[in-house]
C-alpha cells in the first residue's frame, strides 16, 4: 500500500505531496539530481580506442533541496510550514534517550556479571513527539489578506440582481392576489 507524503523545501515550507510506502515514518532529506556529463562527440570515421578506465573520481555530496516528511499534514493551514528546528530538536532528545538507556542497560548487566543484586530491568521511554511539528507559515497580516472579502465577479452580481428581481416579482405577485380578493370580496358582498 501507499500513502501521499508531504515534501517541503529546505525553509520547510509545503511544497507538494508525493506517494510513498505505507511503512514510511520520520524525516528524510531529498537531493538535487546531478547533471549527467556529456561524451565528447567523435567523428564517424575515428576508430574506437579502448582505453583503461580511470580511477573512478570520489563521488561529489549532492545537495539536499528538501525532505520528505511521514508526519501527516493537517488541515486548516493556509501555507503550511514544517518546524524543522523542533523536529531536530526532538531528535536529538531521541538520541539521548537511547543513550541513556544504553548506559543504564550496561550498568545492570555489569551488576549481573559482578555477581551485585540488581534491580529490574531498564525499560526505555522515548521522548513524547511534539503535537505542533506542522505550523502556520502565513503571517496574521497575511491570512487576513487572503481571507478579505474582494469585490464581486460579475456572475456574483447577475446572481444578487437576479434573487432581487424574484423578491420583486413574488411582492408584486402577492400584491396583485390581495387586490382582486378585495375586488371579488365587493362583488360578491355588495360593499
Amino acid at each position: 500500500m501507499s500513502k501521499a507524503v508531504p515534501t517541503i523545501g529546505l525553509d520547510g515550507l509545503y511544497i507538494e505531496d508525493v506517494i510513498q510506502d505505507d511503512s514510511f515514518t520520520g524525516v528524510v532529506p531529498f537531493y538535487a539530481q546531478p547533471e549527467p556529463e556529456e561524451a565528447p562527440e567523435l567523428p564517424e570515421d575515428e576508430e574506437i580506442i579502448e582505453v583503461e578506465p580511470e580511477e573512478p573520481e570520489p563521488e561529489q555530496p549532492r545537495e539536499i533541496i528538501g525532505y520528505l516528511v511521514g508526519i501527516p499534514l493537517p488541515t486548516g493551514l493556509y501555507h503550511p510550514r514544517f518546524d524543522l528546528v523542533a523536529w531536530n530538536a526532538y531528535q536529538d532528545a531521541v538520541l539521548e534517550a537511547q543513550s541513556d538507556y544504553a548506559d543504564e542497560l550496561h550498568d545492570w548487566r555489569e551488576q549481573w556479571v559482578e555477581g551485585e543484586e540488581q534491580g529490574p530491568e531498564p525499560v526505555y521511554t522515548p521522548p513524547a513527539q511534539p503535537d505542533n511539528l506542522w505550523v502556520e507559515g502565513l503571517t496574521p497580516e497575511e491570512i487576513a489578506e487572503l481571507t478579505k472579502p474582494g469585490e464581486q465577479t460579475e456572475v456574483e452580481k447577475l446572481k444578487l440582481e437576479n434573487e432581487a428581481l424574484k423578491k420583486l416579482i413574488e411582492d408584486k405577485d402577492r400584491e396583485n392576489k390581495n387586490a382582486l380578493f378585495e375586488i371579488y370580496s365587493m362583488l360578491l358582498g355588495g360593499e
